[in-house]
């Protein structure tokens, strides 16, 4: 059954089961300046699927998240989430929520065999949308995220993602931006 699910995967194949990367570099604020933070990163994908919306079949991967600064034993971030495959519609999705009372449901067009692919999401979209707590949609809105992602031949895959932020006290967005190379461990 599992291989079933991985063949219906499309792009997102090539990404079921665990991977680890401590390349990662996170730019974000913190006590209202610009910071650089090094960080490893754990990713842990597990095959799902069919999942289906009347006509629509979806293949995809529950997945969990957890990255730590570097030299650090606690977390600083985690998501819990889905990448899915809409194969008929050559879409991608990524919807995930991280405990700060944030959900994303990001999508973009891909091709089954694609190993580059984009994915993003807009605040006040009802289709792949952005949705925070009220305090943070007050003080830190989130109102643009976009992800690039690259699947190697090497059994790696790297990521490139922007939060577009406002923060109404600067009277400006604020791109928090993340980036690894994560290797595939089992």
């Amino acid at each position: 059954m599992r291989e079933t699910i991985i063949r219906n995967l499309g792009p997102l194949a090539a990404l079921a089961g665990i991977w680890e990367g401590d390349q990662g570099i996170d730019i974000s604020r913190i006590r209202s300046r610009e910071q650089e933070t090094k960080y490893r990163e754990r990713i842990v994908f597990d095959p799902l699927g069919p999942v289906r919306n009347g006509p629509q079949e979806l293949f995809g991967l529950r997945y969990a998240m957890t990255a730590w600064r570097l030299g650090e034993q606690d977390a600083f971030h985690e998501e819990l989430g889905y990448w899915l495959w809409d194969g008929e519609n050559k879409q991608v999705l990524r919807c995930f929520m991280v405990p700060r009372g944030v959900l994303i449901n990001a999508g973009g067009d891909a091709e089954s065999d694609s190993t580059n692919f984009h994915l993003s999401a807009e605040a006040g979209s009802e289709t792949y949308g952005i949705l925070s707590n009220k305090y943070l949609d007050e003080s830190y809105k989130t109102m643009k995220y976009e992800l690039d992602v690259t699947i190697h031949e090497d059994g790696k895959f790297s990521y490139k993602e922007d939060t577009q932020l406002w923060i109404p006290v600067n009277a400006a967005i604020f791109h928090h931006t993340d980036q690894n190379t994560l290797t595939k461990t089992s």
